[in-house]
């Protein structure tokens, strides 16, 4: 699993006045640690430091440890809310975690074998993936950075479902835990439908098209 720490302060001044100071000064964010038995902690953190470690996708689905001034935080990221044109991030939200509770979190699902899926090389299906990310419960301990989707033995019309998942020992699903019905399908090989045969068609022809409307080609 991923490690990141962040290097937190303690924010004094709040309120929409204080966070339109910071965004001008530009070299923090504004966020917030909540949870557990402990009051709510509004905190600062380095911009630079914080816009780099959300570039990395296990980021939201780790364990993060907030050094505040000297504290020890262990939190998940809980939202992040943007400016809605500019590329900044306005305001972060972070949930404490107990080592001895279990929590409940979103994490990515990664597709591997699709270069080798009868599905896709034989029968020219193409993979629908119906879902990015699940809901697991586990304890802190226990949280995987993402789930693996193997298609590589599926075949035209197959579709895997949440229990085909593997899962890591101490992690669940949160939706199987409300019945069968909750079992939804994750990816699946279906037939391309007319806009993507279309699509390859002239992308394949593409080179025939321009020479015989006299173009030339590369």
């Amino acid at each position: 699993m991923s490690q990141f720490t962040l290097s937190a302060k303690v924010r004094h001044e709040l309120g929409k006045g204080a966070s339109r100071r910071l965004r001008r000064e530009n070299q923090k964010v504004a966020a917030i640690i909540y949870g557990g038995d402990k009051t709510p902690q509004p905190i600062t953190l380095d911009k630079p430091a914080f816009y780099k470690a959300i570039e990395d996708e296990a980021f939201f689905s780790s364990v993060i440890n907030i050094d505040l001034e000297g504290k020890s935080e262990q939190v998940i990221i809980r939202d992040i809310q943007r400016h809605p044109y500019k590329a900044l991030v306005t305001h972060a939200d972070f949930m404490r975690v107990d080592a001895t509770h279990t929590m409940t979190i979103h994490v990515p699902l990664h597709v591997l074998g699709e270069e080798n899926c009868k599905g896709i090389k034989e029968q020219d299906g193409v993979l629908h993936v119906m879902t990015t990310d699940v809901l697991v419960d586990c304890l802190p301990k226990d949280l995987p950075e993402y789930l693996e989707v193997d298609v590589s033995a599926l075949e035209l019309g197959d579709t895997l479902h949440l229990s085909d998942l593997t899962l890591p020992e101490g992690v669940s699903l949160v939706d199987l835990a409300h019945g069968e019905e909750h079992d939804f399908g994750v990816v699946s090989i279906t037939r391309p439908t007319r806009g993507t045969v279309e699509q390859d068609e002239d992308e394949e022809g593409g080179d025939d098209t321009a020479a015989e409307n006299g173009e030339k080609t590369e």
